[in-house]
């Protein structure tokens, strides 16, 4: 009878590793393709929380020096769009970041914002003025 415990016992280690596996593999840091403008954005741990840049996007390859024009605050309109902060403050995990802020050179406008990671090579990314008036966009990661 002490076998088929042992052998239990040793499997139920492997399997409960295997089970947790798939949720410990989802990092969400790396780059992802928005779904809008060819945007490339690169998320990244900063200190305790989640950044992302913006690495690349149809303006920044139509122009590689295309600056900030619509941000609202008019001193920070001089500044490139290329590898420009554009979310930051997220904490959470291991699949759900929240708190953050999220940048729209589009529009100049700044956005409270969660991150989902929906599977391994996608998340979701809402950005609020306040609810319920928020967009939600899918990402995919870039291998």
């Amino acid at each position: 009878m002490k076998l088929p415990l042992l052998a239990a016992a040793a499997l139920a280690g492997p399997l409960a590793v295997a089970m947790a596996s798939p949720v410990l593999a989802q990092d969400v840091t790396g780059l992802w393709q928005t779904q809008t403008n060819g945007g490339q954005v690169e998320i990244a741990r900063c200190g305790n929380s989640l950044c992302g840049k913006l690495v690349n996007s149809d303006h920044i390859r139509a122009d590689p020096g295309v600056k900030d024009a619509k941000n609202k605050d008019t001193a920070l309109r001089d500044r490139p769009l290329k590898n420009m902060q554009m979310l930051y403050d997220f904490t959470g995990g291991p699949t759900k970041w929240t708190g953050g802020k999220v940048y729209n050179a589009a529009d100049g406008g700044t956005y409270s914002g969660t991150i989902t990671l929906t599977s391994a090579n996608s998340l979701k990314l809402k950005g609020c003025i306040v609810a319920p008036f928020c967009k939600t966009e899918t990402w995919t990661r870039i291998k």
